[in-house]
């Protein structure tokens, strides 16, 4: 997300930051109102960033980008096993050093943007030798939170769908 981020603004991924929330894919939340370059928010700049009305096409040109190059690397290798790996490297180093990193990890998301159910989804966290400390409370707008529970709805989907 920050890289694509990165190459529509010219700027280094690491002057880049942003979320993705939710499900890992198709139904994966882009927090535009939170995306900022060095504490500029570009909703501030750009107010219909990530909407429908979005002349700029942001959401299709980098959201959509990133849950689709998940499905072309494992088109084209069969496999996603890199990204995956060093996740997960990083994780463990922040738990081995309790470093409190913040990632976006599934946790139980109940009592969270409105949500009444037991379902695991991203969320920002912090993480450190104790596990999960505590999620990172975004301030969503509105549309963000729709697709929140549209992405918590599709979980549930699958959730209820099991037969254990």
């Amino acid at each position: 997300f920050r890289f694509l981020l990165s190459e529509k603004l010219n700027i280094a991924p690491s002057s880049c930051h942003g979320w993705i929330i939710g499900e890992h894919g198709d139904s994966s939340v882009a927090v535009w109102s939170g995306v900022n370059v060095a504490g500029v928010t570009l909703s501030n700049v750009k107010p219909d960033i990530g909407e429908k009305t979005d002349d700029e096409h942001w959401e299709q040109d980098i959201h959509r980008k990133v849950v689709e190059s998940a499905y072309e690397i494992i088109k084209l290798k069969g496999y996603t096993s890199w990204a995956i790996g060093l996740s997960v490297a990083k994780i463990v180093q922040s738990i081995m050093a309790n470093s409190r990193n913040v990632f976006a990890l599934s946790t139980n998301v109940n009592g969270i943007h409105g949500i009444h159910d037991d379902v695991y989804l991203s969320l920002p966290v912090v993480l450190g030798s104790n596990g999960i400390t505590h999620v990172v409370k975004q301030n969503l707008n509105k549309h963000e939170v729709e697709q929140f529970h549209k992405s918590c709805q599709a979980l549930l989907n699958v959730q209820n769908g099991l037969v254990i």
